[in-house]
């Protein structure tokens, strides 16, 4: 069975859809009118003239983007904000990917390669088997499963982030905006993944699940649906680590893992191998920029996932 690449390409829209809402809704900030002073005798007066700064890009220096104590707006900052927060968002994703590709050959995370490369060495030598032993029907009902369940977990963080954006509530705020960069790490390490491997789904071509068969992001390996979801739900648990938060938001990735695996969507190290890359790409990106003053898992584990130092520019 085929899987459309829709659902991952309407993901990458939406993700970058709020991201231009998000730099829209907070880009620039008006400063209270100052009351004029008394008439004077004269022919003419100057309107108070409203200040404006670039908005502020989270965990980025709080004086980088604002203009000196006292000193004179520019008239160009209008027209600049959106390149700079463009400029700035680019080199944060850089930062953000250097740290991610760097990080499996860090020797604190060595153990946690292992359990990957392994884990996936056995499901692969057992995929056929496993795959023989599913039964071969009810795929609708498994695949509205897990579209229910990816509706229910993006629908809470959507609301998670207008509400922070709405409210500037700053911890709803930090959970959207580390989703949205999340997701767009996860987007850019799952492509070539995807266009590498060229794996057949299950029921396609010879049903072996062979390799380098496809050049597109359209293919089974690694498995998009566990490495999205798994990766929103680790930041959505991590930044509120209530019991049953982790249990609604981890609940919600393995029904899809599991729905579409059974739905025949993917072999079993595909599903896998896209649960540990998501829970991985998730887990540094929230460390490495999460703000340590909310009550979440910031301040936990940070030896076991070493912080990253931020440039700025």
């Amino acid at each position: 069975m085929t899987l459309n690449n829709k659902p991952i390409l309407e993901l990458t829209r939406v993700a970058l859809a709020v991201t231009a809402l998000a730099v829209a809704a907070n880009s620039q900030e008006s400063s209270p009118a100052t009351p004029l002073p008394p008439a004077a005798p004269t022919t003419q007066q100057m309107a108070p003239v409203p200040s404006f700064r670039i908005g502020d890009f989270r965990l980025e220096t709080p004086n980088a983007d604002n203009p000196s104590p006292g000193g004179a707006p520019d008239a160009s900052a209008g027209s600049d904000q959106r390149p700079g927060l463009v400029k700035r968002s680019i080199i944060r994703i850089g930062q953000d990917q250097k740290f991610l590709f760097k990080g499996p050959f860090e020797k604190h995370n060595l153990k946690w390669d292992a359990v990957i490369l392994v884990g996936t060495g056995a499901f692969l030598a057992a995929d056929r088997h496993i795959e023989n032993n599913i039964p071969r029907s009810h795929f609708g009902v498994y695949q509205a499963i897990s579209d229910t369940a990816i509706g229910g977990l993006a629908g809470s963080l959507a609301g998670i982030y207008l509400f922070g954006a709405k409210t500037e509530h700053r911890h709803a705020r930090e959970t959207g905006e580390l989703e949205l960069e999340t997701l767009i790490n996860t987007f850019l390490i799952y492509t070539p993944m995807q266009l590498i491997a060229g794996r057949q789904r299950p029921d396609e071509g010879n049903d072996h699940g062979d390799f380098f068969k496809h050049h597109a992001l359209d293919t089974s390996f690694p498995g998009g649906h566990a490495m999205f979801t798994w990766a929103m739900a680790s930041v959505l648990a991590d930044e509120y680590p209530k019991p049953w938060a982790r249990a609604l938001s981890y609940g919600a990735a393995f029904t899809v893992t599991f729905s579409r695996f059974m739905a025949r969507d993917h072999w079993s190290s595909d599903m896998f191998i896209g649960t540990g890359l998501g829970l991985a790409i998730a887990e540094r990106t929230f460390h490495a920029r999460c703000n340590p003053e909310f009550e979440s898992q910031c301040k936990h584990h940070q030896w076991w996932w070493k912080p990253m130092k931020i440039e700025v520019q």
